[in-house]
């Protein structure tokens, strides 16, 4: 399918804003039937999946477009508004409390206003009272501690249009549509040295409640520490583990985390099932997506163009096999339905489809570019 030959590049958004048109794209999402077998990573994922960033989407509070912080990011809020739209997972990130319980929150550090004082706590340091203190609470007549975050090097308030506690992993999996498969990011902070005994002990915590929740629901790990990514294969083999790279948009002390070649060498040599790169990455890079494929890994990206639908579909025609995606709603909004047999990539594909994506790479690379 082509796409509308009316683009041109200042048509497209700068890379902090959003894209409002619902094209008609080359775009196929599918809800996960309950039971999939997701033994095997080819099997669990449909032929192109879309995922939901920490729910409906990530806060971002500085930003002009009210989409960016309708639902609080990483609530059971935004993961069942989520589940309003014909979306595969939600991905969400998943932290262990000094008193041993799964908890769901992004950032490393919790950001509150004590005394006047800006105070930054470790979310690993707090127990699970200490964490849910802040922040919304359970209770309508209780008041929480006041919740910042840093924004764009700023200290702002957590505002968003409609709030929400926060919550554990386990109550994720108790209240959370069924429909949607759970993509858990292991998180952990990158310019930190671990111990290999703690890193099993936190991912055992995981496990437990996983393996006491789970049922039927779709399962996948993926984490950004390679050595996490690692023991995670090596202490289950019943969900696939992918590991997440940013493609070379930084640098790290361990090389393994600085590119996306360097990424599927260590998928490869540690049995993993696949990547989940930065999407600029993938772009800079072509030639990587068919040697990962090659390699029989499974490759996602996530990333602010993957809020753009013409970069998705640019995707879909590289043979990519799923995005995670803030704009669920406008993203699963431009699915064109793909034809389900079509094979994603460019091998027995029509010669108007090379064109196609080679016209929509140009495209992308001037947006990198700027």
């Amino acid at each position: 399918m082509a796409v509308k030959a009316g683009i041109h590049f200042s048509d497209l958004p700068h890379l902090d804003q959003v894209h409002d048109a619902t094209a008609s794209l080359s775009v196929y999402a599918t809800r996960l039937p309950t039971g999939v077998d997701v033994s095997n990573v080819r099997k669990g994922l449909p032929k192109f999946t879309v995922v939901g960033h920490r729910g409906h989407g990530m806060n971002i509070l500085q930003s002009t477009d009210k989409r960016m912080k309708t639902f609080k990011e990483n609530s059971i809020l935004s993961f069942n508004k989520a589940a309003d739209h014909p979306l595969d997972f939600i991905e969400f990130d998943v932290q262990v409390t000094k008193d041993d319980t799964p908890i769901i929150f992004h950032d490393n550090f919790i950001i509150s206003e004590e005394n006047g004082n800006v105070v930054e706590k470790r979310v690993t340091d707090l127990t699970l009272d200490e964490f849910f203190s802040y922040g919304p609470q359970r209770a309508t007549d209780e008041v929480g501690k006041s919740l910042l975050r840093k924004s764009n090097g700023k200290i702002v308030r957590w505002d968003v249009e409609i709030d929400d506690h926060s919550c554990t992993l386990a109550e994720a999996f108790e209240k959370v549509n069924p429909c949607l498969g759970f993509n858990i990011e292991l998180k952990f902070d990158d310019y930190v040295v671990y111990e290999q005994e703690y890193l099993i002990h936190v991912l055992q915590v995981i496990l437990k409640v996983v393996y006491e929740n789970a049922q039927e629901r779709p399962v996948l790990f993926s984490s950004f520490q390679p050595d996490v990514a690692l023991l995670m294969k090596k202490l289950q083999h019943q969900y696939p583990v992918y590991f997440l790279t940013n493609g070379g948009n930084e640098t790290y002390d361990d090389v393994r985390m600085n590119s996306l070649e360097e990424a599927k060498n260590l998928a490869i040599s540690g049995g993993l099932d696949g990547v989940v790169s930065e999407v600029k990455g993938i772009f800079r890079n072509p030639s990587v997506v068919r040697e990962i494929k090659e390699s029989n890994l499974s490759l996602l990206t996530y990333g602010k163009l993957n809020n753009v639908p013409e970069a998705v579909h640019v995707q879909y025609l590289m043979g990519v096999e799923g995005v995670i995606v803030d704009l669920v709603e406008e993203i699963t909004s431009s699915v064109a339905g793909l034809k389900p047999g079509l094979e994603g990539g460019l091998q027995g594909k029509e010669k108007t489809d090379k064109i196609e994506l080679s016209f929509l790479l140009n495209l992308i690379s001037q947006v990198i570019q700027h």
